[in-house]
């Protein structure tokens, strides 16, 4: 005799505040999770950028060299190399361990908004409000980029790299998606400017936020719009937007204090986080567990599905 499957559980959302850390380096411009979900990276408007540990919010490291505020970091693959960029027009490498900086790349022309490795970690990327996405060899000792993508007509405000595949939001309204391998450049037109873009955990899927107050699901191969995600105020300010780790939710700042959580296939609105009184500036989505990190003026929020309480350390406060 078989059983009757058990019904599927529904998806557990980042509800609870876990803990708020006062991260003391001015304006939080970007809050990031490392590759693991472990740590997390604060950018700070003092030109500081600072390791932290998600479970207890303890100061791992900070990292001191950009000449003017930090907007975006990454960590690699492996935890060893963070990469910063900042309004002072470079892009740095890190070594974690040592808090040194490895190498300082020179190039672009204003301040760069965004910044990832790759896969591999052997190559940075990074946006900037040139209008150009610059490629940086993180092994070689030249000091030139190994590629520059100048298609953008403005400001390049966010950058995702999966696999072969390049995606940049840009101020000119365009979501491009550039297939590496192939040397390939799609376009989609969204008629307003780009705050973020990210792919779908399927990769499937590309997901864009813009000042018209909208998220939009695109499908990547053919550019259909699958969703459109409304209710939230995204007027002036570059704000970022994510899915969820299992890509059942679209996840997105607004400028009224809260985050705004909507399901992705019905496109229902399934929660509104209250974060506090101001812009929610940035957030990131643990890459696997039910977690949500948010900053917010000088200060992160750590969410989880669960109470503290009920986790592993009943200690914690």
């Amino acid at each position: 005799m078989a059983f009757p499957q058990p019904r599927p559980q529904a998806p557990q959302l980042p509800q609870h505040l876990l803990r708020t850390i006062d991260c003391q380096q001015g304006a939080v411009r970007a809050v990031r999770f490392n590759v693991d979900g472990n740590y997390l990276l604060s950018c700070g408007s003092d030109k500081s950028l600072k390791l932290w540990t998600v479970s207890r919010g303890t100061l791992l490291k900070t990292y001191s060299g950009h000449g003017y505020e930090v907007l975006d970091a990454d960590g690699s693959y492996d935890n060893s190399q963070l990469c910063s960029c900042s309004s002072d027009k470079t892009v740095i490498l890190w070594d974690v361990a040592t808090g040194q900086v490895t190498r300082k790349l020179r190039g672009h022309a204003g301040k760069v908004n965004c910044v990832q490795f790759n896969e591999e970690a052997t190559v940075i990327l990074s946006g900037s409000i040139d209008g150009t996405v610059r490629c940086w060899d993180t092994r070689s000792r030249r000091f030139e980029p190994i590629q520059v993508l100048d298609e953008a007509r403005d400001s390049i405000s966010s950058l995702k790299v999966a696999q072969h595949e390049l995606l940049t939001g840009s101020v000119d309204g365009r979501v491009r998606r550039y297939d590496l391998r192939m040397g390939q450049l799609h376009v989609d037109f969204i008629d307003s400017p780009i705050t973020c873009v990210c792919f779908s955990q399927d990769g499937q899927c590309t997901l864009s936020s813009s000042l018209d107050s909208a998220v939009r699901l695109l499908d990547k191969s053919t550019g259909e719009m699958l969703g459109e995600y409304k209710g939230h105020k995204m007027k002036g300010y570059k704000l970022d937007c994510c899915l969820s780790s299992k890509d059942t939710h679209v996840l997105s700042c607004s400028e009224d204090g809260h985050v705004y959580c909507w399901d992705l296939v019905e496109g229902s609105l399934s929660l509104k986080l209250p974060v506090g009184k101001a812009v929610v500036q940035s957030l990131s989505f643990h890459p696997s567990e039910t977690r949500l990190l948010t900053a917010m003026e000088g200060r992160v929020q750590v969410w989880g599905s669960e109470p503290e309480e009920t986790m592993d350390d009943p200690t914690q406060t």
